[in-house]
């Protein structure tokens, strides 16, 4: 069941950004060889440190990319021996899923900490709300002044989903490690754990993709 779920969503998850970027394509994105080329050029430099950047900007990229590595591991590791082989991690996946698994939560925490405050939610965020407001008070809102500018309420709202998705994720491996919980316990635990870790994986795959798309305009 787990299995046929997880190739059924990440099908899905692909596909809408497949769809996504060949209904809205980021401007000056054409499929000539040439500009392929340029944007795979520009999607590699985009793993590079810009010497613009300050200590805390330098700091912020860095665990980003950290990050990032760690879900890649977690994500082959973790999936992996399910789709391609039916069975459960164990072995020398398990011991490399467990090794990065931590330095993804702190890598994590970190980032919430560095990234709370960009990503947190303004009047800007919600035209419809604006509108609605307007016709009732019938006054002037925030989009008016700014011209309605795009204020990447997509990338807002997967990372706060990644932010509650991790916790459960997190607690619920660590407590079917211990024997507090009997069997039939541990086994939901560990189910929990890889649903919400599919869900998640979808959502981090999501975020990733609309930082893209905002670096490449």
């Amino acid at each position: 069941m787990f299995r046929t779920l997880s190739i059924i969503g990440f099908i899905v998850c692909f596909m809408g950004i497949a769809v996504c970027c060949i209904a809205s394509p980021c401007k000056g994105c054409g499929w000539r060889p040439g500009q392929i080329l340029r944007r795979l050029v520009h999607l590699f430099t985009m793993l590079f440190v810009e010497q613009r950047l300050n200590l805390i900007g330098v700091l912020r990229k860095l665990v980003y990319l950290l990050a990032l590595l760690c879900f890649v591991v977690l994500a082959v590791t973790g999936f992996g021996p399910r789709l391609f082989f039916d069975k459960t991690i164990s072995g020398y996946w398990l011991m490399l899923h467990a090794t990065f698994a931590p330095v993804f939560a702190v890598c994590l925490a970190v980032l919430v900490v560095m990234w709370a405050s960009h990503c947190r939610f303004t009047g800007s965020d919600w035209p419809w709300l604006q509108r609605l407001i307007r016709r009732v008070i019938l006054a002037k809102t925030v989009s008016e002044k700014t011209g309605g500018a795009r204020s990447g309420l997509g990338r807002k709202i997967t990372f706060w989903l990644i932010v509650v998705l991790a916790l459960p994720l997190i607690i619920s491996i660590i407590s079917s490690m211990f024997t507090l919980f009997g069997t039939y316990w541990q086994e939901l635990l560990l189910d929990t754990h890889r649903y919400i870790a599919l869900v998640l994986a979808m959502v981090i795959i999501v975020h990733t993709y609309l930082m893209i798309r905002t670096q490449m305009r």
